[in-house]
């Protein structure tokens, strides 16, 4: 893997190659590829595999049928924060639905 540069931190704009993308979801590289083929937002830059990490979120959020983003955990994650967007989420998800019973 000469020269190949991986993003893998929150501030990361895009994850390069295969193993970046797979530790930025906490899975193995060959699951990431599955995924890829089932419809994961990764492209090709060159001879790499390269994905944005909020598209990544966002396709988890969709394929989990959440309403908003996925927060992916990592270990370097603030986990309160993750959950009071999740909770902030669910609340307005739970407003909109009540709005429209009226």
């Amino acid at each position: 893997m000469s020269g190949e540069k991986q993003q893998t931190g929150p501030t990361a704009t895009v994850l390069k190659g295969w193993k970046a993308i797979a530790g930025f979801l906490g899975i193995p590289p060959g699951t990431a590829q599955r995924w890829a083929r089932d419809g994961m937002p990764v492209r090709r830059e060159g001879r790499f595999t390269v994905a944005e990490p909020n598209e990544l979120s966002a396709w988890l959020g969709r394929e989990s049928h959440m309403p908003g983003p996925a927060q992916v955990t990592t270990d370097k994650a603030d986990l309160a924060d993750a959950l009071k967007e999740s909770i902030a989420a669910m609340r307005g998800a739970s407003k909109k639905s009540q709005s429209g019973r009226d």
